[in-house]
C-alpha cells in the first residue's frame, strides 16, 4: 500500500535583508515551500490547477497534515454555537482517466523514440522511468485520495467538535450523501474511516445514500448537455488559446529541450506532459523528471488554459453552467432552513451535519452560482496579460478534496449566522463583504431571487430554437 511521506517543513526562515551597506538579519513567517530545501516539491506544483495536491492550496498542512486554526473561526460574540455544518466536498486523488492516458502514452512513445540530448532528466525518462499508468485505472481514487478525506474529516472534527463527534456519529445525526463514481464512493468510505479510526468505532456501520441527481446535476440537465458539454464550439475560446502565441510559445520550448520538431508537439502533448508532472507529484510525492519540461511561465500558461476550460465549461462562461446546480442550491438551503426551524423550536437538529462528496464539476457550479471567485474581465483567449491577478483560479479553489463548507450559527435571541469556508479558510459571500458570518436572514436575502426561482427543471429544459 502506498504511504506518502509528509514532510517536514520548518515554519520559520531566515530571510537577508540588505539595506545597501547595512545587512539585516530578521525571522520571516513563511506561508509557502522553500523549494530549495523541498527538492521534492516541483517548483510549478502551484499550478496544476484541478490536478494539484490540497496542501500547495494549505502549505501549512505539510508540516502537519492534521492541523487546524481555529482562530479562522471568530463568532461575533461568545454566546455563538454551531448548530449545523453542510460540506460539499470533491473526491481525492485520483489516477488519470483513459483520455489522459491515452495522451500520456504518446507523448512517452515519441520521447523514447525521438528525444535526444544529455540532460540527466532525459536520460532518465528514457532509461529508468516506465509508464505505469493503464486505461483500467480511469480515474479510480489512490491511496494518497484515501489519506486526502480521512484527514480532511479529522481535521474537521477538530475544527468543529460539538458537530462531528462519536455521539453525534453513533446517532445518525450526521448524514453521508455521495456520486455514484467509484472514485465519490470510496472518498466516502475514507471520510467515515477518518472518523471511526479516530474514535476506534468497531461495532457500527454508518450508512451512505448514493445520490447522482445532487451529485451529478450536470448529466441530467438537458440544456448544459447540449449548449454547452456536447457543443465544441462552446469551447471555442480554449480552442482559440491552444492555437495561440503562449501556448505555442510553450510548446516550442517543450520541442526544444526534447530536441525534436516542432510540428511534434501539440497541445495534447504539451497538456500530456504537465499531467505527468502533477499526476507523479500528486499520486507519488515526487519530482518527476517530466516536470523539467517546463518554466514557471510555462506552468503560468498551462494554468490558464485549464481556467478558461473550467470557466467556460463550468463557471461564469455560460449562464446554464451555475444554474444547473440549481438543485443543489436549493438542497443546501433546505437542509440549512430544517436546521434553523428546529432550533428555532427549542429541537434537537436533526441533520446535525451533511457530508456530500462529488466531483469538481459539482463543486464549481455552484461556486459560482453563489458568486464567489468572479472577476470583473471575462477569461478570453486574447486576455492572459492582464489577468495575472484573476481571482477565478482552480488551482486555489479545485484542488483534490476542495471542499465549501457552510456552518450555521446560534448566536442567541434568534441571532442566527452562516460561516462560508472554502478549503478550510474563511470567504465572505459576494455582496456581503461587511461581515465573515453574515446574518442567516441577510444570507437568504441576498439569494432571494435564486430561492424563489432556480428551478432545476425549467432552467435545463431545452428550448428548441424557432425555424
Amino acid at each position: 500500500m502506498f504511504n506518502p511521506s509528509y514532510i517536514i517543513m520548518p515554519t520559520w526562515k531566515a530571510c537577508f535583508i540588505y539595506f545597501t551597506t547595512v545587512v539585516c538579519f530578521c525571522y520571516c513567517l513563511r506561508n509557502d515551500v522553500d523549494l530549495e530545501d523541498k527538492p521534492n516539491i516541483p517548483a510549478i506544483a502551484k499550478y496544476f490547477s484541478t490536478k494539484g495536491r490540497y496542501e500547495e492550496v494549505n502549505p501549512y498542512l505539510i508540516e502537519d497534515i492534521l492541523a487546524v486554526n481555529k482562530s479562522i473561526l471568530q463568532p461575533p460574540s461568545a454566546q455563538c454555537r454551531e448548530i449545523h455544518l453542510t460540506a460539499i466536498i470533491r473526491h481525492g486523488t485520483r489516477y488519470p482517466t483513459v483520455k489522459n492516458v491515452k495522451k500520456m502514452q504518446k507523448l512517452h512513445e515519441l520521447v523514447k523514440s525521438s528525444a535526444s540530448g544529455k540532460q540527466s532528466w532525459l536520460r532518465e525518462i528514457q532509461t529508468q522511468w516506465t509508464m505505469w499508468y493503464t486505461e483500467d485505472m480511469d480515474g479510480r481514487l489512490v491511496q494518497k485520495g484515501v489519506n486526502d478525506h480521512k484527514h480532511l474529516a479529522v481535521r474537521l472534527s477538530k475544527l468543529f467538535p460539538s458537530l462531528i463527534s462519536e455521539e453525534k456519529l453513533r446517532g445518525g445525526l450526521i448524514k453521508f450523501i455521495t456520486s455514484s463514481k467509484h472514485r465519490c464512493v470510496n472518498s466516502t468510505l475514507s471520510f467515515k474511516a477518518g472518523l471511526t479510526e479516530q474514535w476506534a468505532i468497531k461495532d457500527q456501520e454508518f450508512e451512505h445514500a448514493v445520490n447522482d441527481a445532487l451529485m451529478r446535476f450536470f448529466d441530467q440537465c438537458t440544456r448544459f448537455v447540449e449548449e454547452v458539454d456536447s457543443n465544441p464550439s462552446a469551447l471555442s475560446e480554449l480552442d482559440k488559446f491552444k492555437q495561440g502565441p503562449e501556448m505555442r510559445r510553450v510548446e516550442e520550448k517543450i520541442a526544444d529541450r526534447l530536441n525534436v520538431p516542432y510540428n511534434a508537439i501539440s497541445d495534447d502533448m504539451a497538456e500530456a506532459a504537465f499531467y505527468l508532472c502533477a499526476y507523479e507529484f500528486a499520486i507519488k510525492t515526487i519530482n518527476s523528471p517530466w516536470c523539467q519540461l517546463f518554466d514557471e511561465v510555462d506552468a503560468q500558461v498551462m494554468e490558464y488554459a485549464n481556467d478558461l476550460k473550467q470557466f467556460w465549461k463550468r463557471g461564469y462562461g455560460y449562464d446554464i453552467n451555475s444554474k444547473s446546480s440549481c438543485i443543489l442550491f436549493h438542497d443546501v438551503f433546505s437542509r440549512l432552513d430544517k436546521a434553523a426551524s428546529e432550533n428555532k423550536l427549542g429541537q434537537q437538529v436533526t441533520e446535525a451535519v451533511t457530508i456530500q462528496v462529488g466531483h469538481a464539476e459539482t463543486l464549481l457550479p455552484l461556486l459560482t452560482l453563489l458568486g464567489f471567485s468572479k472577476d470583473n474581465d471575462t477569461l478570453t483567449s486574447t486576455n492572459y496579460a492582464t489577468q495575472t491577478h484573476r481571482t477565478f483560479r482552480t488551482s486555489h479553489m479545485l484542488p483534490y478534496a476542495a471542499n465549501l463548507l457552510l456552518v450555521l450559527y446560534d448566536c442567541g435571541n434568534g441571532d442566527l449566522r452562516l460561516q462560508p469556508l472554502l478549503n478550510e479558510k474563511p470567504v465572505t459571500f459576494p455582496g456581503l463583504t461587511e461581515a465573515s458570518m453574515p446574518l442567516y436572514q441577510e444570507v437568504r436575502k441576498r439569494y432571494r431571487e435564486l430561492l424563489q426561482g432556480c428551478d432545476f427543471e425549467t432552467e435545463c429544459q431545452l428550448f428548441s430554437s424557432p425555424s
